[in-house]
């Protein structure tokens, strides 16, 4: 089982970047996929949601939202965030976590780092 993710990296503030996690090793449609992040010395939290059922219904935290969309591709196993407007506060790693069932996978991150 993986989750690859990728995309990450060196940014100025206003900038935009598109972040995407590539699973393998299990069946990925029925897998709930979310972004996390981790910034230094910070738990890691929620970014973005996206259901696999409800016409792949999504979710955003709230200092994030109408900046990011986070959308799913069944057909390639992957999972999208495209951030838009970034700011250095979201600088951070940023985590592909897929859940179902409780069986939960997580990716090994990529640096986003948002320069002011």
């Amino acid at each position: 089982v993986q989750l690859a993710e990728s995309g990450g990296g060196l940014v100025q503030t206003g900038g935009s970047l598109r972040l995407s996690c590539a699973a393998s090793g299990f069946t990925f449609s029925p897998y709930d996929m979310s972004w996390y992040r981790q910034a230094p010395g910070k738990e890691r939290d929620l970014v973005a949601r996206i259901f696999s059922a409800g016409g792949s219904s999504t979710n955003y935290a709230d200092p994030v939202k109408g900046r990011v969309t986070i959308s799913r591709d069944n057909s390639k196993n992957t999972v999208y965030l495209q951030m838009h407007s970034l700011k250095p506060n979201d600088t951070a790693v940023y985590y592909c976590k897929a859940n179902w069932l409780g069986v939960t996978y997580w990716g090994q991150g990529t640096q986003v780092t948002v320069s002011s």
